[in-house]
This record gives C-alpha cells, structure tokens and sequence, in this order.
C-alpha cells in the first residue's frame, strides 16, 4: 500500500513539475490605461501642447517597434523615422510575450519623458508584481527585452534637439512693432516654446515644408483685411454673449479649449486649473475608436502610434509658422482698439496666433484616425468629463475636427484666418505622413 501511494505522489510531483505554466494575457484596457496614465501625469506636470506631443509619441512608438518585431501585419518604422535605424532583434525561440515586452517599453521611454516619475513607477510596479505572479519566467524574459527596445529608443530620442532647446533665450517681445505678439492677461506669461520649430522632425523633410499662406498683414484701417477680421471675432463675441452660457458656441469652445494651464485670479491670489492639451484629447479619441472598434493589441498601438507621430509633426510645423509670421493675438488688438473691457471666452493662450493649433492637429489627427477606421465613424466622446462638461457626439472624426478648430473663433482667441489656413496646413501634413509612412504589410 505504502509502495502505491509512492508511486502516485512521485506521478503527482512529476505532472506538476512538467506542466507548463500559462502565457500571460496582456489586454488592451492595459495599453489604454498605460497612455491614460500618461496623460494625468501630464496634467499634473503642467507640459505645454508641443511638449506633450512629444511625451506621447516616444513611448508609443518604443511599443510599436516591438509588436512589429513579430506581426503579420505591421511592419517596422526602422529607416523610415528620421534616424531610427536599429532596433534589437527578437529570437523567435526567447519565449518573450510580445503584448508584455510592449507595455514595458512604454512605460520606461514615458518615465524619461516626465516630471514625476513615481507616478508611472507605481503604475509599472502594479503591473510588474501581477504579471511576476502569473508566470515569472515569461515575464522577465519580456521585460528584458522590452527594456532593451525602451534604450534604444531612449537613444535615438535623445537626438531630436529638444534638449538643446532648453538652452535657447526666451522669445524677445517687441513692443513698439505694431502687429506683433505680446502678453495678453491675465498672467501675461512668456511665450511657450519658441524654438519648438527646431525639434527634429519624423517624416516631414523639415519643420517648413508645408509652410501655410502668409498672414494677413497688420492694419487698423477699418476697411483693411485684417482689421474686418478682428471685428469679426469682437461681433460675434457679442451675439454670443446675448445667448447666455447656453448657446452652443460657447460650449463648444469649453468642450474643446484643452489649455493645460488657466491662470485663475481672486484677489491677490493666482491659482492654476489644469486640463488636457489637445493631443490628450485627440488621444482620448483614439481610445474611443478602438474600443468601439473593438480593435485588437497590434492594430491599438497601430493607432496610437500613427496618431501620436502625425501630432508630434503638426506641433513642429504649426510652431515654426507661429515663431515666423508672430501675429497678434484678438484681445490685444481690441483692447487696444476696440474695447478695453473686452475678454474672450476662452483665457488666451501664450504663444503667437497664427496659425491655430487646434485646427492643424485636430485636422491632422482626424485624418490619420480616419485612414485607419474609416469614414462616417460616429462616437461619443467623454474626453472632457473629467473637467465637468458633457459629452459631445460625433458623426466621423472630420466633423469632430472642425469643430474643434472653429472652437478657437469662438472662444475669441484666433481670427478665421487662422483657422481656415491651419485646416489646410493640417491636411497636407497628415496627408505626406500616411503616404510616407508604410506601417502595414
């Protein structure tokens, strides 16, 4: 009897010891929660819009080249993103979780990218002690190699001059030059990232290439161009304000004003609300797309990354012209000219207006997404919920777009010019980028 039960107890130990331990499954509410957490970390940093494209797009390109280590279907960006012309080779035998091995690298190139770097440690550690107690040989073997990818990213990131233009003057205002930017209230902050034209593009051949129509040239001659355009922000200010807080102009210029730092004053205090920047928004978008598309983890990042580098273009070339024509913002002009007690809806935003970002990467952006799931693609979207304003619903992505940049009219910060001009730029980056680009097989 004794001899039997060794038998079985030696047979049980023997299936144990043999039996393999299961792949860990990686979902895809992991890699949007990954990009999500991104985004609050940069709500609480405070980064500007170009320096949020630019934590946006690295990481997600860190998990990209990953995934297309080993896809059917997406191939790598290796030789076609400007200096990226390596990247580790994946055994096929190293047993490395692909999905995993992603996630990994996106968060090590997201901790470089910010501020506080506890915040995607204790996200990342969560994750790690789950996935450790899952299978820990798999795990480790992904993550090594995730890691590996992160670096070499880490490398080829560290090249695009952004660094160097944290060393750079700030932007000179010229006060006495009639039509040029200046301070607007009430913080009367430095212009943001002037030098942001300098960064090293992705695929466009350089920050200019598609350098917009010049601006309207600066008048006070009522009858002049320009000048009908300041009085058309002032007028249709007014109408707005006889409809109330409930006329819809205003609520799509609260649902889409994205300033990722409004200076508050109550008395002798100034106080900051933070919020998203528009390339938050347009990622919270992309999460809505997949999610309703049901998008499986390869095609997910497929869409974040192809989104985040069309953004991350649009910010360098938007930014260039801003820096180059540095036109006047509304409320200077009819402060100055029209109204001194005039205040636009939305709290204008420090840097020069022409042309509007909003509608170069919000038209860049729809395009992308658009190319990716299709025309028509109507959704809900509950991006700005978190601040407290209703969702909006959409009939595609091109609707959502233009919303977005005549938003700005609205909200009193940019003249039409601005806007029109920007949809035009926005098209023809997002145009060059998916055409360039060749991410499928």
């Amino acid at each position: 009897m004794k001899h039997k039960i060794l038998i079985i107890t030696a047979a049980c130990l023997l299936f144990i010891s043999c039996k393999k331990e299961k792949s860990i499954v990686i979902t895809t509410d992991e890699y949007h929660a990954a990009v999500e957490n991104v985004t609050q970390i940069m709500i609480h940093d405070i980064f500007s819009p170009p320096v949020a494209s630019r934590i946006f797009v690295y990481p997600n390109i860190a998990a990209y080249e990953v995934v297309a280590q080993n896809s059917k279907k997406y191939v790598s960006l290796q030789n076609q993103l400007k200096g990226l012309d390596s990247i580790p080779k994946l055994d096929p035998k190293s047993g490395v979780n692909i999905e995993l091995a992603a996630l990994v690298a996106h968060m090590d190139v997201s901790k470089q990218l910010v501020f506080s770097e506890e915040l995607v440690e204790h996200f990342r550690d969560s994750l790690y002690q789950k996935w450790g107690q899952e299978n820990q040989k798999e795990f480790e073997v992904s993550k090594e190699y995730g890691l590996k990818v992160a670096e070499r990213i880490k490398k080829w990131m560290d090249k695009d001059n952004y660094k160097q233009t944290r060393t750079l003057p700030k932007f000179s205002v010229l006060p006495n030059v009639a039509g040029r930017w200046q301070p607007t209230p009430p913080a009367y902050m430095d212009a943001i990232e002037p030098h942001w034209g300098e960064i090293r593009t992705l695929v466009l051949d350089s920050a200019s290439q598609f350098k917009p129509i010049p601006a309207l040239p600066f008048s006070l001659d009522k009858n002049s161009a320009f000048f009908k355009q300041v009085q058309e922000v002032y007028d249709i200010s007014l109408k707005m304000k006889k409809l109330g807080d409930g006329c819809d102009e205003i609520k799509m210029a609260q649902f889409w004003d994205c300033n990722p730092y409004v200076s508050v004053s109550q008395g002798h205090m100034m106080f900051a609300k933070k919020k998203i920047t528009p390339g938050a928004h347009w990622m919270g978008i992309t999460k809505i797309a997949c999610k309703k598309s049901k998008a499986d983890f390869e095609r997910t990042v497929f869409a974040y990354t192809q989104t985040s580098i069309g953004m991350f273009e649009a910010f360098i070339s938007c930014w260039d012209e801003k820096f180059r024509s540095n036109v006047i913002r509304p409320e200077t002009v009819i402060n100055q000219n029209i109204d001194e007690n005039w205040k636009p809806a939305l709290q204008t935003p420090p840097f020069p207006e022409y042309t509007s970002g909003h509608s170069v990467v919000s038209t860049v952006s729809s395009n992308i997404l658009t190319s990716i799931f299709g025309d028509n693609f109507a959704f809900v979207d509950d991006s700005e919920l978190q601040f407290g304003l209703p969702n909006r619903s959409f009939k595609s992505f091109n609707e959502a777009s233009k919303e977005a940049a005549m938003s700005r009219f609205y909200g009193g910060i940019h003249y039409r010019a601005a806007i029109e001009n920007g949809i035009v730029q926005g098209k023809n980056i997002s145009d060059f980028v998916v055409n360039k680009l060749k991410m499928t097989k």
